[in-house]
């Protein structure tokens, strides 16, 4: 029962920092990559779909992605959905068979701003993580009258060294993203 409890905390736990790491890779930094994009969702006829279930993404030079639609007649709302994103800062330009996205020049002020929203996110799933910590404690003490309390002191303390692996390693993505950004 508590290795059951403690495998699925940690499954958990393993999840919401793969989704920081995504979420860190949604930032942009001075060089366009393709999972900047991951999470923009296009009004493709009147429902919101993911770009990268829309396009193929390439990334030919350092500060520019290309967006080769299947569908050539989402290039407009392609193209509108890249300029309403608000972290991008990209303006799209559309030839009429693919769009090109050429990022601008990443300013100091603007660095910063991104490294107090990677920061927000970082902080954001660590709360998840201590979350699931605080649910998979919920069902340790519920196992109070099945187990030895010797045992649950045992499971708690692995959940609390889970929990502090999981936190450590969002902070090590955090710091990596951070050096990324500031990196000019």
């Amino acid at each position: 029962m508590i290795a059951e409890v403690l495998a699925d905390a940690g499954a958990r736990m393993d999840r919401a920092v793969e989704a920081a790491k995504e979420d860190f890779a949604t930032v942009r930094t001075g060089r366009a990559n393709p999972q900047m994009f991951q999470k923009i969702l296009v009004d493709y006829y009147g429902t919101p779909t993911p770009l990268a279930q829309l396009a193929s993404l390439n990334n030919p030079e350092a500060r520019t992605i290309v967006i080769n639609p299947y569908d050539k007649g989402a290039l407009k709302d392609i193209e509108q959905a890249i300029r309403d994103q608000p972290n991008l800062g990209a303006n799209p330009t559309n030839d009429g068979s693919l769009v090109r996205v050429t990022l601008p020049e990443l300013t100091e002020e603007r660095r910063k701003e991104y490294v107090k929203l990677v920061r927000s996110k970082g902080e954001d799933a660590k709360v998840h993580v201590r979350g699931i910590r605080r649910k998979a404690n919920d069902d340790l003490d519920a196992l109070k009258s099945e187990v030895g309390e010797d045992d649950l002191k045992r499971a708690e303390k692995d959940l609390d060294a889970l929990t502090r692996t999981h936190v450590d390693q969002i902070d090590e993505s955090l710091k990596r993203k951070e050096a990324e950004l500031l990196e000019v």
